[in-house]
């Protein structure tokens, strides 16, 4: 070629050829082996010690070209260097052919999605499903890059590939949840018409609820997360709480059971030498038993009792007489706070009786000196905290199943914060242990969305145990989750924010443009085998092209994705002022 020409295309056999240009591909001969180079830089002045024939006028052109792969003689590309070229090996520019070649990412007889265009050449490029769905997926972005037309694009072509092939099957096999934290994915034709959309809410009751199926409140790991339990005491003072809870309702009187449970407690509490623990014991038996008596009016536990500072006792006063307790517990019956523990009941409701029986069991430990109030309180102070979002959020009955179809996509925009962070962790441990138990033969998909919400490692807003326990989870799921067939999808702003755990271990990276330099340090350190040249476009890649990397290509490409029709696309779209004040 004549290498004046600054020409972009060039005419070749009938077709139109992309001219050489920084990032481009040339085609290096050497024998049946055709060595693809990428063009990094061009140097229009040589080097001083070459000699002063390379410059002026006759000075000639340089290209820093680096090596990417190679093609054999069938054809098929492979990343990777096997052999270097020599001097006076010929490059050339790529064919038509050579450049599908180059850019084919599928087996023969794989199984693909059709999802975008080289962004250089304009060529469309289909993905292989096995190598990219079966993996973990990162893509990353800033606000308006694209990335949400991304993770929707490969997974509608997904869905739509999987059910023309066999849907039956699909439904059976294969599960996909996403975690939709803007409500972006709700729309009836995003992602697939055959999928559940639960739009949770806390600030009404009308939002939907999410089924805990079999165990319910009773599951330990459930309850734990809901309290922000603590491993090494929380938790099993939470068993503790389960297991009585258990033994008194299987009884064959449970309300029965109960009361005398209390009536039992309330005699030892009168009985104590420890005004600060009974003082303690005494506001949590105002948190268990009725507020008001059986003739509606206000219940005070401490009727007609006083504490004797000098005897170091509970004493009555009645009838003008005066009892000390511990001297005479016979006494302790005729009490007010022993004879209305009779007007103590079950809620029905599973949240507040499970506060309930934390109250009994917290009683029982600082009773018998199992426990510490510092250390338990917490856990039932946020239970009853929480008790209001957890009656909007979830459905405490036995018979549901969160799987009403197997695409099933989360809707968290109208949830407050505290529970944005409960539910998604809830939700994906017991779905992960759920498929675990199932065995092998099937897949899931867990699909985060603006994931910094839930993977971030710089959140203040709570304790930094529960925040480890909450990424420990993930960084579970995304290492372990593989051999068990589950597969993690992220998409977020702010790579940096997030666990780098969990960053490094994604096996393909979509990168759409990212402008802030700790972002771009933890692609460059997270993503090692992007090169210098395309990491450097990162901050000014166009909306909607990306920088794909990771095991289902051979090499990092730029792919422009393809846009969804409006109907299909996420609720994302930057509004436009030209639509929403028209021309009057």
């Amino acid at each position: 070629m004549d290498t004046d020409k600054n020409l972009s295309e060039l005419f070749f056999d009938g077709d139109v050829l992309r001219n050489i240009a920084v990032g481009s591909y040339i085609d290096i001969r050497k024998g049946f082996l055709s060595l693809i180079g990428k063009v990094e830089g061009e140097n229009a002045r040589g080097d001083a010690k070459l000699g002063d024939e390379l410059r002026g006028p006759d000075q000639r052109r340089f290209l820093t070209v680096a090596l990417v792969g190679f093609l054999d003689h069938q054809g098929r590309f492979f990343g990777g260097t096997k052999e270097l070229p020599l001097v006076g090996n010929e490059a050339f520019l790529l064919t038509k052919e050579k450049v599908h070649q180059v850019h084919c990412l599928v087996s023969p007889d794989g199984l693909s999605i059709n999802i975008a265009r080289s962004e250089y050449e304009g060529y469309d490029i289909a993905l292989p499903i096995d190598g990219l769905i079966n993996s973990h997926i990162a893509i990353f972005g800033n606000t308006g890059s694209g990335k949400s037309n991304t993770l929707a694009m490969i997974y509608q072509e997904f869905i739509a590939r999987m059910r023309a092939r066999n849907a039956a099957s699909f439904e059976q096999n294969c599960r996909i949840v996403l975690f939709d934290f803007n409500n972006e994915y709700v729309g009836d034709d995003c992602l697939t018409l055959h999928k559940t959309v639960k739009l949770l809410s806390t600030r009404s009751d009308d939002g939907d609820k999410i089924p805990l199926g079999v165990g319910g409140f009773s599951d330990i790991e459930i309850v734990s997360i809901l309290a922000d339990a603590t491993e090494k005491t929380q938790k099993p003072f939470l068993k503790r709480v389960l297991a009585r809870q258990h033994k008194v309702l299987n009884s064959d009187d449970p309300i029965g059971y109960a009361r005398n449970i209390i009536r039992g407690q309330v005699r030892q509490i009168l009985q104590m030498s420890d005004k600060v623990r009974f003082d303690l014991l005494m506001d949590y038996l105002r948190q268990l038993l009725p507020e008001v008596s059986a003739d509606g009016t206000p219940a005070e536990l401490m009727t007609e009792l006083e504490w004797h500072n000098g005897q170091s006792e509970c004493r009555r006063y009645a009838n003008g007489q005066t009892y000390y307790l511990k001297q005479n517990p016979s006494d302790i019956d005729d009490t007010f706070v022993f004879e209305h523990v009779s007007n103590f009941d079950f809620a029905n409701d599973a949240v507040t009786d499970l506060i309930s029986f934390a109250y009994i069991q917290l009683i029982y430990d600082v009773l018998s000196n199992r426990a510490q109030n510092e250390h338990i309180a917490p856990a039932i102070n946020k239970l009853a905290s929480k008790q209001a979002d957890i009656r909007k959020i979830f459905d405490p009955a036995d018979n549901g199943d969160i799987f009403e179809s197997n695409v099933l996509v989360i809707a968290l925009g109208d949830v407050n914060l505290e529970m944005r962070k409960t539910i998604p962790l809830l939700l994906a441990k017991r779905i992960y242990d759920d498929h675990k138990r199932e065995g092998s033969g099937k897949s899931l998909n867990i699909i985060i969305d603006e994931a910094h919400n839930i993977l971030s490692q710089e959140s203040f807003r709570e304790s930094e145990g529960w925040k480890d326990y909450r990424l420990e989870t993930f960084e579970e799921i995304i290492k372990e989750g593989r051999k068990f067939g589950v597969f993690v999808t992220i998409a977020s702003q702010r790579p940096n924010d997030i666990s780098h755990t969990i960053t490094s271990q994604a096996h393909n990276y979509f990168i759409h443009r990212l402008i802030n330099q700790k972002d771009l340090q933890s692609i460059a350190s997270a993503v090692s085998y992007i090169d210098q040249l395309t990491e450097e476009s990162i901050p000014t890649l166009p909306t909607g092209t990306c920088i794909f990397s990771g095991i289902a290509g051979q090499m990092p490409l730029k792919l422009a994705i393809l846009p969804l029709d409006e109907h299909l696309q996420p609720q994302s779209t930057t509004i436009q002022f030209r639509k929403i004040v028209p021309d009057s």
